[in-house]
């Protein structure tokens, strides 16, 4: 009789830094990471989108995760990156503090997060993951990306 293998998913994560804390982007939706560039300003915006770049041609807009995410704005260091995400066919740059590392999360070793109806970083996550070097949070890009969080 054949055992029955109950085979836990993987996703990998692009692990992210935003001052002390570490973040994890699901790889499916990271198109390219960039290093800081010029961004055009966009008048009349919100305050934590900056703008929008030229990258090979495609004007794409961007916004600091940070700010996004309620913490104070920092000045830009070196390790700054953007990271263009592709969701449903449009691109948008986040700016995060540093890129670290991809991290490999098994299905099992999510843990779901808490919503509740206040405003914090804890609405933008999915759950935290387990890795072999600590727990990280994991984003939920569509909840970023969501027109009324926006």
């Amino acid at each position: 009789m054949e055992e029955l293998a109950l085979a836990s998913e993987i996703t990998q994560y692009i692990k992210i830094r935003l001052g002390d804390e570490y973040f994890g982007i699901d790889i499916k939706f990271v198109d390219n990471i960039v290093r800081m560039q010029h961004i055009t300003r966009v008048p009349k915006s919100a305050s934590y989108i900056k703008g929008v770049i030229n990258l090979r041609g495609e004007v794409i807009p961007v916004f600091s995760l940070r700010l996004k995410m309620g913490l104070e704005e920092i000045e830009e260091t070196k390790q700054f990156r953007i990271i263009i995400l592709k969701v449903e066919g449009e691109s948008v740059g986040i700016i995060v503090d540093e890129v670290r590392e991809v991290s490999n999360v098994s299905s099992d070793e999510i843990e779901k997060v808490f919503h509740n109806n206040a405003e914090g970083i804890q609405n933008f996550l999915s759950g935290v993951g387990k890795t072999e070097n600590g727990l990280i949070s994991l984003l939920d890009i569509n909840e970023i990306l969501n027109e009324k969080a926006l």
